[in-house]
């Protein structure tokens, strides 16, 4: 069953042993738009074509199963853009992505803890992952984050990713959850499809239209 933005009730939550949370988007913010305008700036043309919330390309998906170097990543996006830039400028523009993470939220998922058992499942790659560990280090200290959660699951460290169904069933397989004693928590429809194929309770955050905060706050109401 999918929840599209409304609140989940106790009735709804009834056999739900588990969490597993979007990291991007859900817990820690996010501008999706940032690098087309940041990779546009630099000259490149049509970065946006091969990047999207909705689908990216198979470039990315290599970068986020952890099946392509990041210097060779580099040297792929220079092809497509047709630049010349250094990896440096690069990744400054990729990582304009990269926003904040709201302490708050963390500390709702201590209380959270009590009730069920939490995890995070990120569809992310190296190159981020070492910037967005320094933010979470400065916003709270990356333990504080981690111990919040059973598992902090990484894309490019388990080899597969979001949205398809069979990666949601490798995940549960992994941890030894129930999918249909888990809920899933995404900001991007796609993922809470595939989570939902695979057989997990699935709820959607159009984050334009929603307070994080309060969707997990709604979680212990």
């Amino acid at each position: 069953m999918i929840f599209k933005s409304v609140p989940l009730t106790k009735e709804d939550l009834s056999g739900i042993d588990n969490i597993i949370f979007d990291f991007g988007g859900v817990l820690f913010d996010i501008d999706y738009d940032a690098p087309v305008r940041a990779f546009s700036a630099l000259g490149g043309k049509g970065f946006e074509a091969i990047y999207a919330q909705s689908g990216q390309t198979q470039l990315f998906d290599k970068l986020e199963t952890g099946n392509i170097s990041s210097q060779d990543f580099y040297t792929e996006v220079r092809t497509a853009l047709g630049v010349n830039h250094s990896n440096e400028v690069l990744e400054e523009a990729w990582h304009t992505i990269l926003l904040d993470i709201p302490k708050e939220r963390v500390d709702l998922i201590y209380k959270l803890k009590s009730q069920f058992k939490t995890y995070v499942f990120s569809n992310t790659n190296a190159i981020h992952v070492a910037e967005f560990e320094k933010i979470v280090d400065r916003a709270m200290g990356i333990e504080y984050f981690k111990a919040a959660f059973e598992k902090v699951h990484y894309s490019n460290v388990l080899g597969f990713k979001k949205p398809y169904p069979e990666s949601f069933t490798k995940y549960c397989q992994l941890e030894g959850l129930e999918p249909a004693k888990t809920l899933f928590i995404d900001d991007s429809l796609q993922h809470v499809e595939g989570a939902e194929k695979a057989g997990l309770l699935a709820y959607h955050i159009d984050v334009t239209k929603m307070d994080v905060r309060a969707v997990f706050q709604a979680l212990l109401d």
